[in-house]
């Protein structure tokens, strides 16, 4: 036995007469009398408790012989879950064509050098027999399942990990942070990477709400593979009733299908939309031939600010067509002119709750601003507002999530806005001129309004019922009085129309982009109303575009609390749940009490514990177990002391898609990136064999001896405990207490 800090000798005899000396004086002068035997033995059960617990503090350290390359450990994983009852690997089905490679080549051949231990892995990490595996577990979360391996061989000695599965993990760990396992992965591929005879819904999205009967596009992506070219049905469903059934015929074998479906969603309850493809007996997965969405109430009206340089048709118009839109609420203020005293005078167009504040313009604090979710800005000159109110305007966006939309050639006349605070946020660039406003006729083909191939398919730019249709529409839309000459889109801004000059150069007209947590969009057009004025009273045209556009910016606006979480979850997930609490200025309130309640699809409440965020973040966490699918609701209230500060709902489609089934083909990327992470192998089936030598080329033998920490050993502990109780004994049957 040797010392991790061996002590100098000095202080052995300190401590040893120290020891001695205790013990001694402990038994000196006894309460009961003592034979001299009775004496020398308790003295001698308190020297040697005394000196095995000083002798620890030196951490003494026992050498042993290396052990055998035998003692090594393997796991060997099966995956369990329900794709491995897929039938493509070699006549069989994958479980069983694991099962077989396990019980007669993985095991027999590991046990002659290593000692190998059985685990499947499907909902979780469980030890099993080669005789009991069955493919019934709900999900494979694979790069849990090595992290649960690390953690449960931490000290021991493991050769390495074989993992026997199709590659379908649907946990949320990345397959390159398994390099921390500490052995290396040695992926068996089981299944077919080729495709096999499937019909699967890839994707269901829904887009942003339109105005035409309240409509949204549900955007399909399906896949057919080993069908041929041949034609097969799409049904959509909303709450389980059928509203389309299409024929749809791919373009190629394989190939991605696209397909775009207009539905009116309920706007007062969750809507659940459903895409299927009828099964077809003949293919290998029935279960990916489904996926629903979930599309939300439209909730509570959105607020617009709009700021007017001075009244006029444009201004006139606009203000109008989003008046009698239901869905919004607006407040407009117009400049009239000056007073006596040089100042500006506006007209206030507002709720007597909002009209102060409005009455200098521009609302003067953060409070007030960030009370709408969207602001407009038409045909104001950018020395009109001071340089804090753009400041403001840009943090209204960046901050507070709202949206900001700039209109009008006299917005970007001259210098505009070039320079201030509210410049980045904008999709173009400002800075190229290239002269003053582009002036034409009523009649002329200049500022002609065209729409881009992304405008075509924006919420915004979608005034008809599909792509061909809103082009059309645009098409025959009279050009634009005027159109201010700006530069280009900023990286990552999407241009949706533009318009040419007399002089042949193009310039953007609508432009959009995402800022911080809002978004942005400019029209730099002038008197867009003759899109109302010029066309027939019922073309619509005008309207839904400014109504459009005004929902879009204000569309994502948050509220002061608000509740995120996955779109996408599936049966007995743990759902992460994120409340986010601002007051009025929005800036986060780490002090408020939240509580939460989840309802299931049954009806049943049950409170979710609510984490306390850090007093700086405003943030507050929560997890919700879904134990069934269907629809589920969130409600968090909060006060702040003993006010209340708000509410919140969300609803929540739990089993939506059965991501064990999402693209059932094997997934040799996975495995691969597995193996290369770890130092390990990727394995054919065929070469299963050849493991047992590769783990012993890779499994290092110990050449010195091990060294072990006595401290650690339970026996240690045993006898210090057994001194101590031997001494209390003798002390109670010898009189002492």
């Amino acid at each position: 036995m040797t010392f991790a800090y061996p002590p100098p000798w000095w202080l052995v005899v300190v401590l040893a007469a120290a020891i001695g000396g205790l013990a001694v004086a402990a038994y000196r002068r006894p309460l009961a009398p003592l034979t001299r035997t009775r004496r020398a033995v308790l003295i001698a059960c308190r020297v040697l408790v005394l000196s095995a617990i000083v002798v620890f503090f030196f951490r003494p350290i026992v050498l042993v012989p290396p052990a055998g390359g035998r003692v090594a450990v393997v796991p060997v994983l099966v995956d369990v879950s329900r794709s491995m009852r897929v039938n493509d690997a070699e006549g069989q089905t994958r479980l069983a064509r694991a099962t077989a490679l396990v019980r007669t080549d993985l095991l027999p051949a590991l046990s002659r050098q290593f000692t190998p231990e059985l685990y499947t892995v499907g909902d979780r990490l469980e030890p099993a027999t080669a005789n009991r595996l069955s493919g019934d577990g709900r999900r494979s979360d694979l790069g849990g399942a090595l992290t649960a391996i690390r953690e449960r061989y931490r000290g021991q000695r493991v050769a390495g990990i074989v993992l026997l599965s199709d590659g379908g993990d649907t946990g949320q760990s990345d397959p390159s942070a398994v390099a921390a396992v500490g052995a290396p992965v040695f992926a068996i591929g089981v299944g077919s990477p080729d495709r096999i005879r499937d019909r699967e819904i890839a994707g269901v999205t829904a887009g942003d709400q339109r105005l035409d009967q309240a409509s949204i596009d549900l955007r399909v992506s399906a896949v057919s593979s080993g069908f041929g070219r041949a034609p097969f049905q799409l049904r959509v469903l909303a709450n389980g009733r059928e509203l389309e059934n299409r024929r749809v015929v791919p373009v190629a074998e394989g190939a991605p299908i696209e397909e775009v479906f207009t539905v009116s969603p309920d706007p007062a309850n969750p809507t659940v939309y459903t895409v299927e493809i009828p099964a077809d007996e003949t293919e290998a997965v029935v279960e990916n031939n489904a996926r629903s969405v979930l599309v939300n109430p439209a909730g509570r009206t959105r607020r617009i600010l709009i700021i007017e340089g001075a009244p006029g048709f444009e201004h006139s118009f606009m203000t109008r067509a989003w008046s009698r839109d239901p869905g919004l609420e607006i407040d407009a203020v117009g400049r009239k002119g000056k007073d006596a005293e040089g100042k500006d005078t506006f007209f206030v167009h507002a709720p007597s709750s909002r009209t102060a504040a409005l009455t200098h313009g521009f609302p003067s604090r953060r409070e007030d601003l960030y009370a709408y979710d969207g602001l407009v800005v038409a045909n104001v000159e950018g020395d009109f507002f001071t340089r804090a109110e753009l400041a403001m305007a840009a943090d209204f966006v960046a901050e507070r999530g709202g949206g900001v939309l700039v209109v009008g050639g006299r917005s970007f006349a001259q210098r505009g806005l070039t320079g201030t605070p509210l410049e980045d946020v904008l999709p173009v660039e400002l800075n190229d001129r290239r002269g003053a406003l582009v002036r034409t006729s009523a009649g002329s083909a200049a500022n002609k309004v065209v729409v881009t191939s992304e405008g075509e398919n924006h919420p915004a730019m979608r005034i008809g019922n599909s792509p061909d249709e809103t082009r059309r529409l645009w098409s025959a839309l009279p050009p634009l009085a005027a159109c201010a000459p700006l530069g280009g889109p900023r990286p990552g801004a999407t241009v949706l129309a533009v318009a040419s000059a007399p002089t042949g150069v193009t310039y953007p007209v609508v432009a959009v982009q995402r800022y911080g947590r809002g978004r942005s969009m400019i029209f730099a057009g002038e008197a867009s109303w003759r899109w109302k004025m010029m066309l027939a009273s019922t073309d619509r045209s005008y309207e839904f575009f400014w109504r459009q556009a005004a929902r879009w910016i204000a569309g994502s606006s948050p509220d002061a609390i608000a509740i995120t979480a996955p779109e996408n979850a599936g049966v007995g997930d743990d759902i992460p749940i994120d409340i986010d609490v601002r007051d009025a200025a929005f800036a986060p309130v780490g002090d408020a009490s939240v509580d939460a309640t989840l309802t299931a699809p049954g009806g049943e409440t049950r409170s979710i514990a609510v984490r306390r965020p850090d007093r700086t973040s405003g943030r507050h966490g929560a997890v919700a177990r879904a134990d069934r699918p269907g629809l589920y609701r969130v409600d968090v209230s909060v006060r702040r002391g003993s006010a209340p500060a708000g509410v919140a709902v969300r609803w929540l489609y739990v089993g939506g898609v059965d991501r064990e089934f999402a693209d059932p083909r094997l997934n040799q990327a996975w495995l691969r990136r597995v193996a290369r992470a770890s130092g390990g192998r990727y394995v054919r089936p065929a070469d299963v064999s050849r493991i047992s030598g590769w783990l012993q080329e890779t499994t290092p033998q110990p050449a010195a001896p091990e060294r072990r920490d006595v401290w650690h050993e339970p026996l240690a502990f045993a006898c210090i405990v057994a001194l101590l109780s031997a001494e209390w004994i003798l002390r109670r049957r010898w009189g002492l207490r």
